[in-house]
């Protein structure tokens, strides 16, 4: 067989006992590395330390690998503004740590009649989130869910890195411009006489007392400020007026009333001349144990006006 010392070198085509007394008189083993060859190719090492070495750089190559982890955040069609920040930052935090985000909509009920209202979260998502993420799966509609699955972006998050810290560093020049601008002039120096007039003693006053009222400054004269100066108001959701009306405050998502057309239809007529009448539905109960004059009127459809009017033109879909 072909034996190959330790530091590489060929010694030549040996027979087994021969290569075996080689590697026990330098206390090594004898290493068989390629038994298809002919001859056979053996090498003379030190298996222990091989197999050390060989743990190492598997070792190393684990700690550089990066296991990837599809993390997933699930938002509603009408989620408030408070949610919404909240759950984005934890979004963040994800694709900061490398992992991909699956980011789903869930619908329920009516709210599959508006899709819209997903694909605008999470359009909202999307740029709100550019300069740490890509889109590697655009918005799409699976059953009652809809989902985008965001991918760190190395790149972008390089270039947003060096935009904030060359803001910080034009922010930092412009304090110091500032400052050099802004310092007092310093007074002129003294002549050499004044050093040679004798000093008095220094007027030392008497601290004033710790109990005595200190005249209020100028600054504790102002007024306090209002409460919505310190702490505007913030709504996560609009009110029921505000959704009524459609004046949600900005940011806030709205969900449109979704009652069916067919359950409206059912109670609700509207004639030739604009006028909405209401059906009477199950009306038998109301019919029972009635005069015959209460019964005709019952059986009559009734006139809807004022704010019951808008309402069943919502309904209706007529606004």
């Amino acid at each position: 067989m072909r034996v190959i010392d330790l530091d590489g070198e060929q010694l030549g085509i040996r027979p087994l006992p021969e290569a075996l007394n080689l590697a026990r008189d330098r206390d090594l083993d004898l290493v068989e590395v390629a038994d298809k060859a002919k001859p056979p190719v053996v090498r003379i090492m030190d298996y222990r330390k091989f197999k050390y070495e060989e743990q190492q750089r598997a070792k190393e190559s684990r700690k550089k690998s990066t296991n990837i982890v599809v993390k997933e955040m699930k938002y509603r069609p009408k989620i408030g503004i408070g949610d919404f920040d909240t759950k984005t930052r934890k979004v963040t935090e994800f694709l900061e740590e490398g992992h991909k985000v699956k980011i789903t909509i869930m619908f329920r009920g009516r709210e599959m009649q508006h899709p819209e209202l997903g694909m605008k979260i999470l359009n909202r998502i999307a740029d709100q989130l550019k300069n740490l993420a890509r889109v590697e799966n655009p918005p799409r509609q699976d059953g009652r869910n809809m989902t985008m699955v965001l991918g760190p972006d190395k790149k972008a998050q390089a270039a947003y890195a060096a935009e904030l810290k060359k803001a910080e560093h034009d922010a930092a020049a412009q304090a110091r411009a500032e400052a050099e601008v802004a310092a007092p002039i310093a007074p002129p120096e003294a002549a050499p006489e004044a050093e040679a007039r004798p000093r008095s003693r220094p007027n030392r006053t008497r601290p004033p007392s710790r109990s005595r009222p200190q005249p209020p400054s100028p600054e504790d004269r102002r007024p306090p400020p209002t409460i919505s100066q310190e702490h505007p108001p913030s709504k996560c959701r609009p009110s029921t007026d505000e959704r009524r009306t459609g004046q949600a405050p900005e940011g806030a998502i709205v969900m449109p009333k979704m009652k069916t057309h067919r359950g409206a239809k059912a109670r609700f007529k509207v004639t030739g001349s604009g006028k909405i009448m209401r059906r009477h539905q199950g009306k038998n109960h109301l019919l029972q144990k009635k005069s015959s004059g209460r019964k005709r009127r019952l059986a009559n459809e009734a006139e809807v006006t004022g704010g019951d009017r808008d309402r069943a033109l919502r309904l209706l879909g007529k606004r």
